[in-house]
């Protein structure tokens, strides 16, 4: 007790004492320390969560990151495109590895969220954009440019609209108006394929300035009263490989309880990996071959099968055929005109226009698809025949990512673009949810 009183004169004579606390906090040289900060990932910015939100949700939903900045700067928030870039980067990680997880406790076979309803009808759709990518640690401006694939991924509920008789046995006019086909036809195309990049890019941000293109306008099934409306879409887009894009998809659609669906459809164009997906995650899924690359097929080889006078209606007995279910007539034509035609040459690159070509190409798709094109009976079970909804959706990815002048850090910062993109894509309120359920959230509930 003695030892105890000396020490605490002890401490009064080197300046003013107070009663000792246990509970004080000693500053140091870098400041106040608080022991919970990494605990719940928070950092020396000083940013509120709902700031965050707003800063992140500016950036993935505008066209660059300086325009976020921009927008921000109206609304008071004083703050840099590279400091938008930063944050929206971390959360966009952050996201990636939720959605990993997700996909490793699916692997494990975990139980279905129990939230999760039960949907009558579902599809799913995949398909891919471009997006050019640079190397990172290269100093400023563009180094090593690539373009990247982007696999982007569309998960809708639909109404349920079965019936008994085939609701629309004819064609519907959209797909029998010259320039209408003709201009699908050039859009779908130009999705294909694009030029490599020859423009000079500025240094310094992520060089995302330019504004993007508008999404292709194709044929929309939805406007036709007979077609299944959608619901409630959710997507998931990422730049990994197909063996890797499988599983995140197949994750997403067991939280959604699609597995549980009473009618499933899986719908995709002609790449071999969509198949590949659909028969590892997704075989109890019905296969539909989306009909406007059939539509674009027909078209183009019916261009090289006839003299002009004859083309557009050989199209249009072709389309009737495929629309009613009769492929293999328009296969046996096609094999009919390759015998007249000749075969393309083994290993020679034959040009784009050539007869040949285009009349074999519309020929092996038929072929390869021919299971996947009972389209009567899909329209019965109100089931989706074209992949629409997932082309639109990678024009809304494209308004953020693609354009002449953006150029994403390899991989990681497409990779993070793009998680915060299909979260502020996605129509279940997953970037609010992703907030809120963050560690450091006010609205988080923690173990007392």
């Amino acid at each position: 007790m003695r030892w105890g009183v000396r020490n605490v004169r002890s401490r009064c004579r080197a300046g003013p004492c107070t009663r000792a606390n246990r509970s004080a906090t000693v500053p140091t040289a870098a400041g106040t320390f608080f022991p919970q900060r990494p605990l719940l990932r928070l950092d020396g910015r000083g940013y509120s969560p709902a700031l965050l939100q707003k800063i992140v949700t500016a950036g993935a939903r505008l066209s660059s990151f300086a325009d976020a900045a921009f927008a921000l700067g109206l609304s008071g928030l004083a703050i840099s495109a590279r400091h938008v870039q930063q944050l929206t980067y971390e959360v966009g990680t952050a996201m990636a590895q939720a959605r990993d997880a997700q996909a490793h406790h699916r692997r494990r076979r975990g139980p279905a969220p129990r939230a999760a309803p039960v949907p009558a009808v579902v599809a799913v759709e995949v398909d891919g954009g471009r997006l050019r990518t640079r190397a990172t640690d290269s100093g400023p401006g563009v180094h090593a440019a690539e373009n990247k694939e982007d696999k982007i991924a569309c998960l809708v509920t639909l109404t349920d609209v079965e019936g008994a008789e085939d609701p629309q046995p004819e064609p519907p006019p959209s797909f029998v108006q010259p320039r209408r086909i003709q201009r699908l036809v050039q859009q779908m195309a130009g999705q294909a394929g694009e030029r490599p990049p020859t423009d000079e890019t500025p240094t310094g941000l992520e060089t995302d300035e330019a504004a993007a293109p508008p999404p292709a306008a194709g044929t929309d099934p939805q406007a036709e009263p007979w077609s299944p409306q959608r619901l409630v879409r959710t997507c998931v887009a990422s730049m990994v490989r197909s063996r890797s894009f499988g599983p995140l998809m197949a994750a997403e659609a067991h939280r959604r309880n699609f597995y549980a669906a009473r009618r499933r459809a899986f719908v995709a164009d002609g790449q071999a990996y969509n198949w590949s997906i659909q028969r590892g995650y997704f075989a109890d899924f019905v296969p539909i071959a989306d009909l406007l690359h059939v539509v674009c097929y027909l078209f183009k080889a019916a261009q090289g099968a006839e003299a002009e006078a004859e083309r557009w209606p050989l199209y249009v007995r072709w389309l009737r055929c495929c629309w009613q279910g009769r492929v293999a007539e328009v296969i046996g034509q096609l094999e009919g005109y390759e015998e007249r035609l000749g075969r393309p040459p083994p290993g020679e690159d034959l040009p784009t226009a050539d007869p040949r070509r285009l009349v074999a190409e519309a020929l092996s798709y038929l072929r390869n698809n021919a299971g996947r094109m009972d389209y009567p009976s899909y329209r019965r079970q109100g089931l989706p025949t074209t992949s629409s909804l997932a082309e639109s959706l990678v024009g809304e990815f494209n308004a953020r990512v693609k354009g002449k002048q953006k150029h994403w850090n390899r991989p990681a910062g497409a990779e993070a673009v793009l998680q915060v993109r299909a979260a502020l894509l996605s129509e279940d309120g997953r970037l609010e949810r992703f907030f809120a359920e963050r560690p450091g959230s006010p609205y988080r509930r923690r173990a007392g």
